[in-house]
């Protein structure tokens, strides 16, 4: 794991040798829709690993933004369910806490079990929804990898495979990695927010170099 991490941060590290490089990918990052070529590019690291030893020359921006488009869906595929259970649960939630401010014509006067009932189902589902989120995450880095490095989107949703690259790689190392991504993306979106004025201008700057320390260390992850 230490390996893997160092040498993803050194290769992201060199990002910041090409300055050109460096400032069409922020340029590109911070403008919505156009910063799916900053994904797709991350997605050509992660496709050059471990072979590549610095990272790619920025070009064929059309291929890039078709890349960075198909993880965008696939993501949002894979959290689709997650997302409508956790909707609904919010939903359930605040007609229950709607029905019970008082007498209203609009929800035919509901009894407090019913509203009690409204009010549980609804946590129920967003507790449900965020467990099958963190399932679906689990399933979605892999994938993710396995769709890169293959050039097959439907490879994004082989489960079968998919369980079979996390079993060769290791359930415990896997979900270990996958936490503490998580963790250090999270620490330097807090550190960079917490700084006033410029915290968003870091955040820009970092904000490549983090895709392609993720996508770097992701790739090392799947080629064992």
């Amino acid at each position: 794991m230490s390996d893997n991490l160092s040498n993803s941060f050194a290769f992201a590290r060199k990002l910041f040798s090409d300055f050109g490089r460096l400032v069409i990918l922020i340029v590109l990052d911070i403008i919505p829709i156009v910063n799916l070529i900053v994904t797709g590019y991350a997605s050509r690291v992660l496709k050059e690993s471990p072979g590549a030893d610095s990272p790619p020359k920025l070009e064929n921006y059309g291929d890039l933004f078709i890349d960075g488009l198909k993880i965008v869906i696939a993501s949002i595929i894979y959290m689709l369910i997650p997302l409508i259970l956790i909707v609904a649960g919010f939903g359930s939630f605040f007609a229950a806490m709607v029905t019970g401010g008082g007498p209203n014509f609009m929800w035919g006067g509901f009894t407090p079990a019913y509203m009690g009932l409204l009010g549980g189902t609804g946590v129920v589902f967003v507790l449900v929804g965020l467990l099958v989120a963190f399932v679906m995450l689990i399933l979605l880095a892999a994938g993710i990898a396995h769709m890169i490095k293959t050039g097959k989107f439907g490879k994004a949703f082989a489960f079968g495979e998919i369980l079979g690259i996390i079993g060769k790689i290791g359930w415990g190392k896997y979900i270990a990695w996958l936490i503490l991504i998580v963790v250090l993306a999270a620490i330097v979106g807090a550190i960079a927010g917490a700084i006033p004025y410029v915290g968003w201008i870091i955040a820009a700057i970092i904000g490549p170099a983090l895709a392609v320390f993720y996508f770097r260390s992701l790739g090392l992850l799947y080629s064992e």
